[in-house]
């Protein structure tokens, strides 16, 4: 993808562009992607989402967390991602809330003072996405997938070097699990345009950080591409199912 033209320009400083051009640090080019994918698609449930497609400002009377159009955008460009990995046998993993999660990590001020009862309804992830036959749906009570699901282990058990992320909240589940499959040695790809948040600003600023330090941000036809090509060389899809 052209650098010149990314989502995230418009938010940064006239400052922060000279910066970028003249120091040693800024990235120049990608990092890389290695030969045996796994998808990841982080919190696409009823939550983020809500029961239809409305403005904003409107689903966020009935789902205070709904991220409106934006969500439901990335929600149809995911579906043909992930038909295209179950094609090419590379494994595919979700990621959703517990439901008797207490979010203990989570230091919002409240308007009440308890917070609202999550049900299962809210964490089922939406139909356009059901998980098919041979996906991992695994349940977090943190941020990261890593550090609260058995996400790390299947993906060293089927041999995975590669995760490519998808789903919300890009400033946040998302991007912490990026961060930490980077820690862990994977390699990273964060599908920019299957992503959703629901500030603007918040999402494409993440994306930013991510892509200058943790792995590589890429739209869903290069991920398509990728898939493609490196589905071949994928394992695990029968190891993780098992």
């Amino acid at each position: 993808m052209d650098r010149a033209t990314r989502g995230w320009n418009r938010f940064l400083t006239e400052q922060d562009t000279q910066l970028l051009a003249r120091t040693s640090w800024a990235k120049r080019e990608p990092f890389g992607l290695g030969t045996t994918p796994a998808i990841i698609v982080v919190d696409a449930y009823r939550a983020a989402l809500g029961d239809s497609r409305r403005p904003l400002l409107e689903a966020v009377d009935a789902w205070p967390s709904a991220c409106g159009p934006a969500g439901w955008a990335a929600v149809d460009r995911i579906v043909p991602v992930l038909a295209a990995a179950r094609d090419r046998r590379v494994p595919v993993f979700y990621l959703t809330g517990l439901v008797a999660n207490p979010n203990p990590w989570n230091r919002k001020r409240r308007d009440r003072p308890r917070d609202p009862v999550r049900t299962a309804r809210d964490m089922r992830i939406v139909d356009e996405l059901t998980p098919a036959d041979g996906d991992v749906v695994l349940e977090k009570c943190t941020p990261s997938g890593f550090t609260s699901s058995p996400l790390d282990a299947l993906l060293t058990a089927a041999r995975i070097d590669t995760v490519l992320l998808c789903g919300e909240a890009t400033s946040g589940c998302v991007r912490a699990t990026a961060i930490d499959a980077c820690v862990l040695g994977y390699q990273v790809g964060v599908i920019e345009d299957c992503c959703f948040d629901r500030i603007e600003a918040s999402h494409w600023m993440s994306l930013f950080d991510l892509d200058q330090k943790y792995g590589d941000v890429i739209d869903s036809a290069a991920a398509l591409r990728y898939i493609e090509g490196a589905g071949a060389a994928a394992v695990g899809a029968d190891e993780v199912g098992a």
